[in-house]
């Protein structure tokens, strides 16, 4: 069984995803604010034992989905992650030593089925289908081999960019990467219970229906757990910690002409045994 957060009535709620609808739980655990203090206390399986049996609280359409982790510490993002968006650069330089790294602020991101927004600024939003992980147990240089065990939860993101503002600085992407409503992470968490759901899983990213991106985390030039040790080495790690593990080729800026997202289109980010994270576009 899944989780998410989601709002009805101007209120927060976190709860089971079900057929028709969500199952909300929170009013149950008074002492846990959100999925991240739930995280903390490691109670996830908790959350999905209480929902047993239970009936459906708020039906689809009722409510709208939020980001699973709506206050993340630190949401962290892995770049050029597959070897050939490397190629892409046309640097002619072989799998880098060391990950690109950025960071995104929750405010960037919407849940599931709430459009994402292209901003006055510029024309030139586009898509990046990519699986995120939920940092379950903290740590602090996280030895390789551990590392998978520091997961509570997979879920989705499509890590929406301003391509023209990544480019408005000789070092940073920070600009291109957090305009507000710009990119989304859902639906829900998937509690995390077997190394194989992250170790070889197929991703793709479709708009309008159709395949732009696709590949498998085997072939990932920084496998996750490779990610949660370099990462953990200059930072503490916490429990809700997103890390957004890196897309394939194939997003909109690599087309001839580029093809941007638009008003109107549909941009679904498919991961085996985690689900689809759908959003529209709409002009701010």
């Amino acid at each position: 069984m899944n989780l998410a957060t989601f709002t009805a009535d101007g209120v927060q709620h976190y709860g089971a995803v079900a057929e028709g609808g969500m199952i909300s739980l929170s009013h149950l655990f008074p002492q846990w604010k959100t999925l991240r203090n739930v995280i903390e206390a490691g109670a996830l399986a908790q959350l999905v034992e209480a929902a047993q049996g239970l009936a459906v609280s708020h039906p689809t359409g009722r409510f709208r989905w939020d980001i699973p982790v709506p206050d993340p510490e630190k949401i962290i993002c892995v770049g050029v992650n597959f070897p050939d968006r490397n190629a892409e650069y046309k640097d002619g330089q072989d799998a880098p030593p060391n990950m690109s790294l950025f960071i995104r602020f929750p405010r960037s991101f919407v849940g599931h089925e709430t459009p994402l927004t292209r901003p006055p600024e510029s024309p030139q939003l586009d898509y990046e289908g990519e699986i995120a992980i939920v940092i379950g147990k903290g740590g602090r240089r996280i030895p390789q081999a551990e590392a998978l065990d520091h997961i509570a939860a997979l879920t989705l993101c499509n890590e929406g960019t301003i391509r023209d503002w990544v480019r408005h600085a000789k070092f940073n992407v920070t600009q291109g990467k957090n305009w507000d409503g710009s990119g989304a992470i859902g639906p829900w968490l998937v509690p995390f219970e077997r190394h194989d759901q992250i170790t070889g899983t197929d991703l793709q990213a479709r708009v309008n229906g159709d395949v732009r991106q696709k590949d498998n985390t085997a072939r990932m030039l920084f496998p996750v757990a490779r990610q949660i040790e370099y990462i953990s080495t200059f930072t503490t790690l916490v429990p809700g910690d997103v890390i957004i593990t890196g897309t394939p080729t194939g997003a909109g800026a690599r087309f001839d002409p580029p093809i941007w997202l638009e008003p109107g289109d549909e941009i679904e980010i498919e991961a085996a045994g985690i689900g689809i994270l759908r959003n529209g576009v709409i002009d701010e």
